[in-house]
């Protein structure tokens, strides 16, 4: 009987290491039903196929002038309701001649890009530092694996437009340029990390630190 529980908790340890990277990696949480409703304020709530349509990504009309940064629209938990629980969520990216959508992560998913519009030069960095890049036009489609750094750029004469698609109704963004200058990180912590001067640092500070909020 000794030699059994011995054996069991053995055996106990294995699965629980062995499902532990699972646990790590996991993304959205499964739902015990087909959809979320929207909470019940004030009494039953008739759900009809409004509740599952987006219409964010409607051209407007009239058109608005030709843009000349780079926008992002996205339809995640936040923007669309009906995708919480469904771990899927999209973003339309707009790039006029010359932009770029800076290095970033999504903690919480992959990122599907397509190229609808023009053309791309994107690329991400795997956890060894081994960079990967590709140009993409209009048609092509290239992955970025869940919470590695990456980016895409424009560097043709011509507005570019891709769709992402994420394995996650709310994938998260952490950008790198406004996370490591932009949140009150020390200066000489940042001077040391990157083998740099504090002026330096204060002046990528001056240009990346987001506008205090009234």
């Amino acid at each position: 009987m000794a030699s059994l529980n011995i054996y069991s908790l053995v055996l106990l340890v294995v699965v629980t290491v062995a499902l532990a990277p699972m646990a790590a990696v996991a993304g959205d949480p499964d739902i015990l039903t087909d959809f979320v409703p929207p909470p019940a304020l004030g009494g039953p709530v008739n759900i009809t196929g409004d509740y599952f349509t987006f219409t964010g990504f409607r051209a407007t009309v009239p058109a608005p002038s030709a843009p000349t940064a780079f926008a992002i629209s996205k339809a995640s938990m936040a923007e669309f309701p009906a995708l919480n629980g469904q771990s899927v969520s999209y973003a339309r990216l707009t790039f006029p001649a010359g932009t770029v959508n800076p290095t970033h992560t999504h903690p919480r998913a992959s990122e599907l890009l397509l190229v609808i519009d023009g053309a791309l030069s994107v690329g991400f960095i795997d956890t060894t530092g081994k960079l990967y890049t590709k140009d993409l036009i209009a048609g092509d489609m290239f992955v970025f694996p869940k919470g590695l750094v990456h980016y895409q750029s424009n560097q043709g004469p011509n507005l570019a437009v891709a769709l992402s698609g994420f394995g996650s109704a709310s994938a998260g963004t952490v950008s790198v340029p406004v996370t490591v200058f932009g949140t009150g990180i020390d200066d000489v912590v940042l001077a040391k990390s990157f083998k740099t001067d504090v002026a330096t640092v204060q002046k990528l500070k001056a240009a990346l630190t987001p506008p205090k909020k009234n």
